[in-house]
């Protein structure tokens, strides 16, 4: 960590299911996919650390190189407002969030269990999603329902993606040699999970997504902002359970509900390119819900400086960072189309010279973030 120099990166997949395996590239360029039984996460954090220190494909010489682990946990409540050092106490009250993230924190904490066994005496780190939108002031994550429930439960705004929003923030200041404790800016973090962030003199001040993922923008799964009353609507039509009708709204909504084509943005818009309606219906309506939040967020804000795409499809699609900001020059957003056609994946600024508000593209970078924030703590 002396530098920002990536030594390996890479991951398991399929872990617990046939056909799992372990892809690993090294920054020499050495990449190898071993398929294998992976049990479990345990058995998948072995399998990483024996070819992290492997002869053939490793990049560290042993295990005592590691210093330090840091994990991505997901929901982190009202209890943690910043990266924290593992303890049993930390890990007990990552497990009293299970309730608010029953699909992420789970194998957050197998993770976390993993190192334990198998690195006892090396700290880890949880960095939270949830920590980065912890400055948002009450009547921005207030929900109005009775307030009773919000103290028995914790049911308010928490948002997610704390650590990319936090990052390319931070990023395009330094890129665009503004100070950022000073700028208005918001982020949007476009990929198969999409939300927006109003930051304001360096901190979160609203986020589109809510206690859940859900909420906020059209996904590629996810519905994104929904009536409640079509939710109950449709557990009586359907005759279907509530966790059936949850299911449908996390995973068979979104771009791949509208358009009946894909969860993925690029097999959308190439359906989209073949004259298929419902595809270019769904990009309408992911384009416009970003627009529509940028707007709201201009007057959260009370202006704009900085607006930041980002993400797989942020980084990637010119056509949706064109459509969402899209006839907005009376709010100061012009884009040039001819720099933002040419980017992809990379850091560019893609607004004219008389756009008074800088509309950049920043690549994301999480993994980056939880390193930074495990070095600082263990020094």
């Amino acid at each position: 960590m002396e530098s920002k120099e990536i030594l390996a990166k890479g991951g398991i997949e399929k872990i617990g299911l046939h056909g799992s395996f372990l892809r690993n590239t090294r920054n020499d360029g050495d990449t190898v996919k071993l398929v294998g039984e992976v049990i479990d996460h345990q058995a998948g954090i072995e399998y990483i650390l024996g070819v992290l220190v492997s002869e053939k494909h490793g990049s560290l010489p042993n295990l005592y190189e590691i210093d330090a682990v840091g994990h991505r946990v997901v929901h982190g409540a009202e209890t943690f407002k910043e990266s924290v050092l593992i303890d049993d106490e930390v890990i007990a009250k990552i497990e009293e969030s299970i309730d608010l993230a029953p699909l992420h924190n789970p194998p957050n904490l197998k993770g976390i269990y993993a190192i334990k066994n198998l690195l006892p005496q090396v700290p880890q780190v949880a960095v939270f999603d949830t920590a980065f939108h912890q400055t948002m002031p009450d009547y921005a994550y207030m929900y109005a329902i009775p307030y009773s429930l919000y103290k028995k439960y914790g049911l308010r705004r928490y948002g997610f993606h704390g650590s990319s929003h936090r990052f390319v923030s931070n990023q395009a200041c330094e890129f665009l040699n503004v100070p950022y404790p000073k700028q208005k800016i918001i982020t949007c973090h476009l990929g198969n999970g999409a939300s927006l962030t109003a930051i304001k003199n360096g901190q979160s001040v609203d986020t589109s997504m809510g206690l859940t993922p859900v909420e906020g923008l059209m996904m590629g799964t996810r519905s994104g902002d929904l009536d409640l009353g079509i939710f109950t609507f449709i557990v009586n039509k359907e005759e279907i359970t509530i966790n059936a009708a949850n299911t449908l709204i996390n995973k068979h909504s979104g771009l791949l509900g509208v358009s009946g084509v894909s969860s993925d943005m690029r097999e959308v818009m190439k359906a989209a390119e073949d004259n298929n309606e419902r595809a270019q219906l769904a990009i309408n309506v992911y384009a416009y819900r970003i627009k529509k939040y940028i707007g709201s967020y201009i007057a959260a804000l009370g202006g704009l400086d900085v607006l930041v795409f980002t993400g797989g499809i942020g980084e990637n699609a010119a056509k949706i960072r064109s459509a969402a900001c899209y006839d907005l020059l009376y709010l100061g957003i012009e884009i040039d189309e001819e720099k933002n056609a040419a980017v992809r994946g990379t850091e560019e600024l893609i607004s004219t010279v008389n756009s008074n508000v800088k509309v950049v593209v920043v690549p994301t970078n999480e993994e980056f973030v939880i390193a930074h924030d495990t070095k600082e703590l263990i020094q």
